[in-house]
This record gives structure tokens, C-alpha cells and sequence, in this order.
């Protein structure tokens, strides 16, 4: 079970480490959320769009694309700036950095957006807040090795922080 609070500004609080996908974790003046986590399939259908803008090298034999799909909201009482720094960190140490994506052409991609009091990222009615699994999408690499090496672990670096947000995904 996890404590939730309010600290003396008003901002509801939530802690900064999680074990799991769906559970709030603030980063820095932002809170966070994994609305989900999975391999991608660039022959699937469904997944093309999600890789449109990626000019990357494909993943090689033995890797797989790998998306996190977030949602941010800003609870304080001033603008704050969701952060655009994630890694992905296996059992083993290995860590994995995020592929860019082109947003004028991919509007599912994560960016780093100022958020007004209460403002949210993705933004409703924007694509990427109303597509399953209703995030922006960042976007990993992976060796297949990660199946022997879970949990995975988000570090979400936050502007300010010492140390990362983490979120345990699923996989």
C-alpha cells in the first residue's frame, strides 16, 4: 500500500519510487504515470504508427523496439516542466536510453512540455491521449537478454533531482 499526502503547498504527493505500472510517482514537480509497457512490432498494424518517425537503425537479431507510454500531470500552483530524460535499467545494470522520435511526424512521441497548474501531457484531445493505451510514447531498444534480467526498472530524471523517479514495469 502507498501513502499518499498532501505537503504544506497543497500539491497532492505521491512517492518517487513504485513497484508497479498504473501507481502515481511525483518527479521532481511533476507527477507521473505508466499507463502501459510493451514489445512493439513494426509488421503489426497497430504498432507502424506508433514507429513512424524513428530513423534509428532497426533492432538488430537478439533486440526489440520497447515502448513506455506516460502521463504527466502538474498538481502545484505554478508552471512546471515535464522532464524528456528516461532510462530503462535491467537487473544486471545494463541501461537502455531512449530513441528519438520525430514528433511532427509521430504525435504519439513524448515531449517535454511546460504544463500550467493542473495541465496534463498528453494533452485531451490530442492522438496520443485518446489512442490505447492513451500516453506519450517513449521509446527503447532492448536486448532479448531483458526476459532474464527483470524486473525492468524507468528512471524518470527529473530537473532538480538528485536521484530518478523509478517505476518497475511489466514484461
Amino acid at each position: 500500500m502507498t501513502a499518499v499526502g498532501f505537503s504544506a503547498c497543497g500539491k497532492l504527493s505521491h512517492p518517487t519510487n513504485v513497484d508497479n505500472e498504473g501507481e502515481y510517482v511525483d518527479a521532481g514537480p511533476v507527477t507521473y504515470q505508466v499507463q502501459g509497457s510493451r514489445q512493439l512490432n513494426p509488421y503489426a498494424p497497430d504498432d507502424r504508427e506508433f514507429l513512424m518517425g524513428v530513423s534509428a537503425t532497426p533492432p538488430a537479431i537478439g533486440q526489440e523496439w520497447f515502448g513506455v507510454w506516460l502521463w504527466a500531470v502538474n498538481q502545484t500552483g505554478k508552471d512546471a516542466t515535464t522532464t524528456d530524460t528516461f532510462d530503462i535499467v535491467d537487473t544486471q545494470g545494463n541501461v537502455y536510453h531512449p530513441i528519438p522520435i520525430n514528433t511532427r511526424v509521430n504525435p504519439f512521441a513524448w515531449t517535454s512540455q511546460t504544463l500550467a497548474p493542473k495541465g496534463v501531457e498528453p494533452a485531451p484531445p490530442t492522438a496520443a491521449s485518446q489512442v490505447s493505451p492513451g500516453g506519450g510514447l517513449v521509446l527503447f531498444r532492448l536486448n532479448d537478454t531483458v526476459y532474464s534480467n527483470r524486473p525492468l526498472t524507468l528512471q524518470i530524471f527529473a530537473a532538480g533531482q538528485t536521484k530518478p523517479s523509478t517505476v518497475s514495469l511489466d514484461l
